[in-house]
């Protein structure tokens, strides 16, 4: 049997403004600026050595450790401290890392998101830290009114203006169902769309890929074609409760799955390894709905509460995210957040909002799926990869919860349909992509709902991008590689 090559990720017409920032340099190592200085002088460093020192200082400091951030502007990690201990301040600044003196210890703010957890788990909510202010954000979106406002409201008030802030957002939490290089699945009712995250290997050494728990719950087998045969089965998913991956293994063992995201236009990333996320940094992501967009990481370890789909009444609490401004649309999820120099950083779960108006986008850290599953970064078969990661977010699960898909919907997307008749979401037969065409002329992955039948995650149509050839019409785009986004 011919060997199959998967090519992670998504196609589609990456969004201009990110397109220019990343790949002039896409596979280009940047220069390593650290200023060699006097001792205690803070260096310039890449986002993903920022990462890597803040999980040194985390450990050397201990309990006066509150978290830190990428300062893009400066190059430079800023670490929160709360003791006054000279002894604790020069290790840091000796470290390079510059130091900055705050209230609120990480204990503390964990106090404070446990006491979210008993007061205020209501659908369309969700809280992270953010080291920049040293608060915990806590987000409603427009869902949440009346008495479940006054009761989130009030519970962040007794929290304290000084360790928590509200602010209410326009969209609507859901998850993206839809994405990358489409990956479809036959269920009742009709077809399940997602996309494919990244490429790794088993801990058996056979080929496999991430992607969104919330698809990998909706559907055990996955073609990378509406209406073909299926190439990868469902191994593990976790949705809800401690994170959103699932690991989908190939079932052909000769399966060629590159470590790469394809960003459009014949254009590709090489992911070179696994990397814990950092507040501040500007991370990329790649969707078959909206291609390929950037921005910065805004929180860690967030929470999000989404309506459940199998319970009227019920939540699907999802914890250990990394919260981002990265705009998103049904149809990305499941997909790439990845960084200019290759690290894999998160697979797309959902958020509210869109890409004309922005949003919050929330993605599963890959170091917790990795370690998680048990599988590496790299290519497929090759036993490659390196990255267990250690993942710093293991993910406190709150709530575990039930259901695939907090979007309901069915029928989301309707419409146009490239998929039509595959009732994505719904169930409903039609127009499971909905819309215009997600990806223009791709078909496969257009529409966004992608994981219809199963709780008719999304909706969402938007224009996919069009995808070089990829995409088209099939929606085999990259032969399975798809970045899973299913928003479900």
């Amino acid at each position: 049997m011919p060997k199959r090559k998967a090519a992670i990720a998504v196609g589609g017409v990456a969004a201009l403004g990110a397109a220019a920032l990343l790949l002039p340099n896409a596979n280009a190592s940047q220069d390593d600026n650290q200023a060699s200085g006097t001792t205690g002088s803070a260096k310039t460093l890449k986002a993903a050595d920022a990462s890597g020192l803040a999980a040194q200082l985390q450990k050397i400091l201990g309990d006066a450790f509150a978290g830190s951030y990428y300062d893009s502007g400066k190059q430079q990690l800023v670490v929160n401290v709360v003791s006054g201990d000279n002894n604790v301040i020069l290790q840091a600044k000796k470290a390079g890392a510059i130091v900055r003196q705050v209230e609120n210890s990480a204990a503390e703010l964990k106090a404070a998101a446990r006491t979210l957890k008993t007061k205020a788990t209501i659908p369309g909510t969700s809280w992270a830290v953010d080291p920049r202010t040293d608060k915990v954000l806590v987000t409603a979106d427009s869902t949440v009114t009346g008495a479940k406002w006054d009761r989130l409201q009030s519970t962040v008030k007794s929290l304290g203006a000084d360790m928590a802030t509200l602010k209410k957002s326009s969209g609507t939490f859901k998850t993206f169902v839809s994405g990358g290089d489409a990956i479809f699945s036959q269920v009742q009712g009709g077809n399940v769309r997602c996309s494919l995250g990244f490429n790794v290997t088993a801990s058996d050494g056979s080929p496999a890929f991430l992607t969104a728990g919330h698809c990998g719950v909706a559907a055990k087998d996955w073609s990378d074609s509406q209406n073909g045969q299926p190439i990868a089965t469902v191994d593990q998913a976790t949705f809800p409760g401690q994170g959103d991956f699932s690991l989908v293994k190939y079932n052909d063992p000769n399966t060629q799955a590159p470590s790469e995201v394809n960003v459009g236009n014949g254009r590709t990333v090489q992911i070179k390894q696994a990397a814990d996320a950092t507040v501040g940094a500007t991370v990329f992501r790649m969707g078959s709905t909206t291609g390929l967009h950037d921005g910065q990481v805004t929180g860690l370890d967030a929470t999000v509460n989404f309506q459940s789909e199998t319970d009227p009444n019920g939540v699907d609490t999802v914890t250990g995210l990394i919260q981002t401004n990265v705009c998103a649309e049904a149809g990305d999820s499941g997909g790439s957040l990845f960084t200019q120099d290759g690290s894999a950083l998160g697979l797309t779960s959902g958020g509210s909002g869109d890409c004309t108006n922005g949003g919050e986008t929330f993605f599963q850290p890959v170091t917790t799926a990795l370690q998680a599953t048990g599988a590496t970064l790299g290519d497929g078969g090759a036993g490659a990869g390196g990255q267990a990661g250690a993942g710093d977010q293991a993910g406190a699960g709150d709530q575990s919860g039930a259901g695939a898909g907090d979007q309901s919907g069915a029928g989301d997307q309707s419409g146009a349909g490239d998929q039509a008749g595959a009732g994505d979401q719904s169930g409903a037969g039609a127009g499971d992509q909905s819309g215009a065409g997600d990806q223009s002329g791709a078909g496969d992955q257009s529409g966004a709902g992608d994981e219809a039948g199963a709780g008719g995650d999304q909706i969402g149509g938007g224009a996919d991008p069009s995808a070089p050839s990829d995409a088209s019409g099939s929606g085999a785009a990259h032969d399975g590689s798809s970045s899973l986004t299913g928003t479900r």
